[in-house]
């Protein structure tokens, strides 16, 4: 992803909490009265609140596999520290953030004296943030970044930042960011004043990278303070169960965008546009199974999907059972609308070489018990291939589609995208409504 160049109007700077909007005055005061350029001017466009947590990369810092600075960004360097932790802890080596490798660092660290459990590295979180977003003119970026070890309170910085505007001579319009670092109980205290921060007159977002907690004090105020709640699924360790959460939290008015959802969008497309021609869309009632392949580790985007597609056919879930192994499998089982049973499988699949994603789809197959129904249709990663949904030896009658990623599906790209669509999205409520009727019937 390109960034956007930035000019820094106040390096970073440490303040005390009551001194935050006070300095930023101060800031934009200054600016006013420099002389041979536009005087830049603060944007009045939104809030955003980053609930930044970062913790593998502490983790990984504290056992000394990771050196460089905590950047809330998984790069080479991450991902190279995430190999060697794997592969010193006699862990699967994934290079990736699961929740095995999560509970073995969060062991290892445990286990060390309390003056051994800080890190040393720089923290860019908050400054790094507002690379990813600054192209949208934030009135004010407020990061907030647990930190790991002893509770010493709460500090904060401020600084000020303008996007590089092309010819030179335009007034820039510029964001805030301020950064606030200390543990979760001490973050957890000063809740009431993070809801503040965000400007009444503008749209407030709040994007919390970690798993839905309603039963954290910091999380209730910032989804109550907000117009938009900003998730990411691929986060999560338990699905079905946050997906729980979150269904009870859109019960309560709470508007909750699923950055994971949206990447879904290349994959419900084609399966729409697959049932385009009149005479498909006639046989589309016929489909009573759906296979969805999904790379292992997390299972929701194969929920979501299937979620999506049920609660747009009436389907009505009945039962779920689930065999653990080498591809975890789920079988669902639904009444259609004329009281036809309809059969549904999600497979987890080990992969080799996965991207960043954790459960990425990899492969979608609708067909038909009615051998004359002119539905089946397979859908593919283009770089996994179609050899398991064409097995079986009827893929010769199957319309047959490649997916091609998205150029960007990374959460930075998405929360840029999300900053400009912030009504409430009905697709999803419905489909994660299905969704969750569907996990309720593990219980």
């Amino acid at each position: 992803m390109t960034t956007t160049p930035l000019v820094t109007l106040q390096q970073p700077k440490d303040i005390s909490l009551s001194e935050i909007e006070a300095e930023l005055s101060q800031i934009w005061r200054m600016q006013s009265g420099a002389k041979g350029m536009p005087a830049p001017t603060r944007a009045a466009t939104f809030s955003i609140v980053v609930y930044a947590p970062e913790e593998f990369q502490q983790l990984l810092a504290i056992l000394g596999f990771y050196t460089e600075e905590i950047d809330s960004y998984f790069g080479p360097s991450t991902k190279k520290a995430v190999l060697a932790a794997q592969k010193a802890l006699g862990l699967r080596m994934t290079g990736r953030f699961d929740p095995e490798t999560l509970a073995r660092l969060r062991e290892e660290v445990a286990k060390l004296p309390p003056e051994k459990r800080v890190f040393q590295n720089r923290d860019d979180r908050g400054s790094t943030i507002s690379d990813a977003i600054a192209v949208q003119n934030p009135c004010r970026v407020v990061t907030l970044a647990p930190t790991l070890g002893e509770d010493t309170g709460v500090t904060a910085q401020v600084s000020a930042y303008c996007p590089i505007q092309k010819g030179g001579n335009a007034a820039s319009i510029c964001g805030e960011y301020i950064t606030m670092k200390g543990t979760k109980e001490a973050l957890n205290r000063v809740g009431d004043l993070v809801a503040t921060l965000m400007i009444p007159s503008l749209p407030k977002f709040v994007w919390w990278k970690a798993t839905p907690n309603p039963e954290h004090e910091l999380f209730r105020k910032l989804a109550a303070a907000c117009n938009c709640l900003i998730l990411d699924s691929s986060y999560f360790t338990d699905p079905a169960m946050e997906f729980l959460k979150m269904q009870e939290l859109i019960e309560s008015d709470t508007y909750i965008a699923d950055l994971n959802w949206h990447r879904l969008s290349v994959w419900q497309e084609l399966a729409a546009a697959a049932f385009d021609p009149p005479e498909r869309r006639v046989a589309l009632a016929e489909v009573d199974k759906i296979t969805i392949d999904y790379e292992k580790g997390n299972p929701a985007q194969a929920y979501m999907y299937l979620g999506w597609f049920a609660s747009r056919l009436g389907w009505k879930p009945v039962s779920i059972t689930e065999t653990p192994g080498d591809y975890d499998i789920t079988t669902v089982m639904f009444k259609g609308p004329n009281g036809q049973d309809i059969y549904a499988e999600l497979a987890g699949v080990p992969i080799a070489d996965a991207g960043e994603i954790i459960g990425d789809l990899i492969g979608l197959r609708l067909s038909s018990s009615n051998a004359n129904a002119n539905c089946c249709t397979i859908l593919c990663s283009e770089t996994t291939g179609c050899m398991r949904m064409e097995a079986g030896g009827s893929a010769q009658n199957c319309r047959t589609e490649q997916v091609t990623a998205i150029n960007d599906q990374k959460a930075e790209f998405l929360v840029s995208q999300q900053l400009q669509r912030w009504g409430r999205d009905v697709l999803y409520e419905e489909s994660l409504a299905m969704t969750t009727s569907i996990l309720r019937l593990k219980a």
